[in-house]
């Protein structure tokens, strides 16, 4: 059963406020991990006279945007409610996934367009010792990075930090681009190079548009994974009191999840008693399904009792 503070307003104990609060540190880290591969980019493409690398750590130093606006997504999608937003502001966490989304699809465009830029006046990449050990140091970086981000995404039901750490995961096909095309004017096959390119490209292409899709499902208030009809009405009709239920209905972010339903109890029950069953079903339903964060419930007579 959900308590009330002093103003009167509802204060789960599993507050997406909470949770924002823990994925803003985990960005925080990832923002100094990703400012550090960019320093070291630079850093060692100039000692080594490496064009290429400098403009691969600019790349690098950009990315860490996703993580500046993860944050301040977080920041303001953890306020509490207020009289202009009785339900909260976690649907802002969902357009920083946008924003993220949409520097995906930027990074693709910029590698389409580099695979192309190469394909036409063949360019070929600097190789050098200091180069390829960079990229493959950087790489192992960014790929502990991503798989942490996803993970700990994963673990707080966090949709901008699963988006970001695709963003991060960005830079791990960009590197293994630059060391493909390496590879390929080593063994005398420069022209691979664009190709490998184009690919690693569509690739990224394919996981912007995939967040993206994720983010408008929210937006547009689609029916949650988690809210399982079978889940639904097992809890339910598990609890004592509870004759029947319909229009069950949910939305929202998979942290910060909002339904409702209706269920129907004896209507001789008294109304104190109606309503103690109405709280119970609540409490199971927060217990049962992953990142409910509120659901109202309904009470109806049973007209067949």
């Amino acid at each position: 059963m959900s308590a009330r503070g002093a103003n009167g307003t509802r204060e789960d104990q599993r507050s997406p406020g909470v949770t924002g609060r823990k994925v803003r540190r985990i960005f925080i880290i990832v923002l100094a991990l990703n400012l550090a591969v960019a320093l070291a980019k630079v850093v060692f493409g100039l000692l080594a006279g490496s064009v290429s690398m400098v403009a691969d750590a600019f790349h690098s130093g950009f990315d860490s945007l996703s993580n500046v606006i993860g944050i301040v997504a977080l920041y303001f999608a953890g306020k509490p409610p207020d009289p202009e937003h009785p339900y909260g502001h976690g649907k802002i966490e969902t357009l920083g996934t946008l924003v993220i989304g949409a520097m995906l699809l930027l990074t693709a465009g910029g590698i389409l367009y580099e695979g192309y830029h190469r394909l036409v006046e063949a360019v070929a990449p600097e190789i050098t010792a200091v180069t390829v050990a960079v990229m493959v140091g950087t790489l192992v970086v960014n790929l502990a990075v991503s798989t942490y981000e996803r993970r700990k995404g994963e673990e707080y039901r966090s949709q901008i930090l699963v988006a970001d750490s695709q963003h991060t995961k960005s830079d791990v096909f960009v590197s293994l681009a630059v060391l493909g095309g390496f590879l390929a004017v080593g063994l005398g096959f420069p022209q691979a190079d664009p190709v490998i390119a184009f690919a690693i490209g569509l690739l990224i292409a394919r996981m912007g548009v995939r967040v993206l899709y994720d983010a408008a499902r929210v937006l547009t208030d689609t029916m949650k994974l988690p809210c399982d009809p079978a889940l639904i009405e097992a809890v339910v009709m598990d609890t004592p009191g509870v004759t029947g239920y319909h229009d069950f209905r949910c939305r929202g972010k998979p942290d910060e999840i909002l339904a409702d339903i209706h269920i129907t109890v004896d209507p001789a029950l008294p109304v104190s008693r109606a309503h103690e069953i109405s709280d119970e079903v609540e409490r199971r339903l927060k217990e049962a399904v992953p990142g409910l964060a509120e659901v109202v419930v309904h009470i109806e007579p049973d007209d067949s009792a």
